[in-house]
């Protein structure tokens, strides 16, 4: 199991969430919206809409917006650069 995501109907959004994975070293995940993938559509169906409004509720906290197209979802909200790094890559 790769981490626990507990998630409720909001009353300022349309859902609230937390996500935790401390087996990874993820004590509280800060808002990465990778759990929005599996809770968009649940609460896509739940709550009979296509675009909704999403509030991780962790130490850090932020919105998400997931919009339903199809089989796909699409996250948008503001993003925070935390690092900014360079990598090379040796091809054999």
């Amino acid at each position: 199991m790769r981490g626990v995501c507990i998630t409720a109907q909001g009353s300022d959004n349309d859902f609230v969430s937390r996500f935790f994975a401390p087996k990874f070293g993820i004590s509280e995940d800060p808002v990465t919206c990778s759990a929005h993938c599996e809770l968009a559509p649940y609460w896509s169906s739940r709550l009979g809409k296509t675009t909704l409004a999403a509030w991780q509720a962790s130490k850090r906290g932020g919105e998400v917006l997931c919009e339903m197209n199809g089989d796909r979802v699409i996250l948008s909200g503001h993003a925070v650069t935390f690092m900014d790094a360079e990598i090379d890559v040796e091809m054999f």
